[in-house]
C-alpha cells in the first residue's frame, strides 16, 4: 500500500480539516492511485481539465508534477495547443505562459546546481522543488 498523502493536513489541516481529510483520503491515497490509469496519464487529464476551466494557482503544482510522473515539456506544450480550441484562447495562453515561466525557473534551478547546459529539467525532479515551493509559499493549495 502507498504511503498516506499528509501534506494538505501539514499546509491546511487546521483551517479546513474536512477538506483535506477528503483530498488526502479519498483523491491522492484513493482514486489517484487506481490500477486502471496510471499516473502518468493521471496527471496530464489533472493538467488539462485545469487548462480547460482556466485554473491559474493549481497548475504550479500539477505541472512539475506532470513531468515527475513522465509527461514531456512538448507533450504538456501540445496539450495546452490542443485545449486551445475547446477551452478557448485565454485559458491556453495564460496556461502556456505559466508552463514557459515554470519550466525556464526549473532549467535556471537545475543549471544553478551543476545539472549541465540544457538545465536538465526531464525526469529531474529536484529541479521542481524551488517552484513548487515557491508557489506553497505564494498561498497555492499545492500538496502532495
Amino acid at each position: 500500500m502507498p504511503k498516506e498523502s499528509t501534506a494538505a493536513k501539514q499546509a491546511l489541516g487546521d483551517f479546513a480539516p474536512k477538506l483535506v481529510e477528503l483530498t488526502d483520503r479519498v483523491l491522492f491515497d484513493d482514486v489517484r492511485q487506481r490500477p486502471e490509469l496510471g499516473l502518468r496519464d493521471r496527471s496530464l487529464v489533472t493538467c488539462a481539465a485545469l487548462v480547460a476551466t482556466g485554473r491559474t494557482e493549481q497548475p504550479r503544482f500539477h505541472l512539475p508534477r506532470a513531468v515527475e510522473n513522465g509527461v514531456s515539456r512538448d507533450e504538456l506544450v501540445e496539450m495546452i495547443t490542443h485545449l486551445e480550441f475547446y477551452a478557448g484562447w485565454p485559458s491556453a495562453m495564460s496556461a502556456v505562459q505559466l508552463a514557459k515561466e515554470l519550466f525556464e525557473a526549473g532549467a535556471s534551478r537545475a543549471r544553478h546546481e551543476g545539472w549541465g547546459p540544457q538545465g536538465g529539467i526531464e525526469g529531474r525532479s529536484a529541479s521542481w522543488e524551488a517552484v513548487v515551493s515557491r508557489s506553497r509559499s505564494s498561498g497555492s493549495a499545492a500538496w502532495e
